[in-house]
């Protein structure tokens, strides 16, 4: 095993991103808030000692992250919140920040760009 120098994020949907999600149009799911924090969004983020200094990081790239979740479930735009504040951010999602990341693969990791959001 070997220690990454990162530290990690866990994107957790909240209830207002759900009820953003539940009246969708042509949504014919209803989901429920497990369903939709049962495999979350988990983000590596530069390696921090503190919680508080892992949220200031995450403060930073929020507008990046909101779209990006927003993309994963509709890619129209058109049908995303208008106003997305660092506010509504943090009332839609919660996010748990770790501080020590281990590999336990012995290969290298290879990035690729996602097509929306943090780049």
């Amino acid at each position: 095993m070997y220690f990454v120098d990162r530290s990690i994020a866990v994107i957790k949907p909240k209830q207002p991103f759900l009820d953003w999600l539940n009246q969708m149009p042509g949504n014919d799911v209803t989901l429920s808030l497990a369903d939709i924090r049962s495999d979350c969004t988990v983000l590596m983020i530069p390696e921090v000692n503190e919680q508080e200094d892992g949220i200031a990081y995450i403060d930073d790239i929020a507008d990046k992250v909101f779209e990006m979740e927003l993309a994963s479930w509709y890619q129209d735009e058109k049908l995303w919140p208008k106003s997305r504040t660092l506010k509504l951010f943090w009332e839609w999602f919660d996010v748990e920040i770790h501080t020590v990341v281990m590999d336990t693969i012995d290969q290298d990791i290879h990035n690729s760009p996602v097509d929306h959001g943090l780049h």
